[in-house]
């Protein structure tokens, strides 16, 4: 065979290909793009729980700035409920006792009209027409203040009682209970049940105390 006949035999077999180095980097890249995607996959995924994470405080601090209001809102309801109710009874005791002054100015004038018609009982003159008039105008003036809750306090007879009465002086009274109310020389007088002026009072004394070491 010549020279040219093996040329021409090595050109219809074609040019020869390395198989090994073609099937090598196909895998390189291959594994690459797969180690790229994994990394991706997981930098998605920390950024997802970084995200959630990020969701939760923001929530919780929500909640607990929420529930803050809520206490503000429901102490600021009672406050104002109070300062209503402070208002009421504020405006109630005015109402009941604005005749107190008023009521202390008209004692003077009962006391008067009562010392009278006691002094004529003591005497033991008869009925004449102005001791008529005298009882008949006190008994007006008692039952007038008396639509008004002014009251007396008639302690005769009663135990003593502080808030109430006002001793004068203690004396012997045999036939009394120790600590009672003997006599009064001036009525006490309540409007809607708080004490206006006291009963002064002369009260009973205890039995005397035996010193049994004497």
């Amino acid at each position: 065979m010549s020279i040219e006949d093996e040329k021409l035999a090595g050109d219809e077999q074609g040019p020869v290909v390395e198989s090994g180095a073609g099937e090598n980097g196909a895998d390189d890249n291959g594994t690459e793009n797969t180690v790229d995607q994994d990394v991706d996959a997981a930098n998605e995924a920390a950024e997802d729980t970084s995200n959630e994470k990020n969701w939760q405080k923001e929530a919780e601090a929500l909640a607990t700035q929420i529930a803050d209001l809520q206490d503000q809102a429901v102490r600021a309801k009672a406050e104002t409920q109070n300062v209503r109710r402070r208002a009421e009874l504020d405006v109630e005791k005015a109402h009941k006792f604005a005749l107190e002054k008023f009521a202390k100015e008209l004692l003077p004038i009962i006391d008067g009209l009562e010392k009278a018609v006691e002094a004529e009982v003591a005497s033991g003159n008869e009925m004449t027409t102005l001791r008529e008039g005298i009882e008949m105008t006190l008994s007006m003036f008692v039952s007038s203040v008396t639509k008004f809750n002014l009251e007396q306090v008639d302690p005769i007879g009663k135990p003593f009682d502080p808030t109430l009465h006002e001793a004068m002086s203690m004396v012997d009274a045999p036939g009394a209970e120790p600590n009672t109310v003997i006599a009064a020389m001036q009525k006490g007088y309540t409007l809607n049940g708080r004490l206006v002026r006291p009963a002064m009072v002369m009260v009973a004394k205890g039995p005397a105390k035996v010193d049994e070491q004497a």
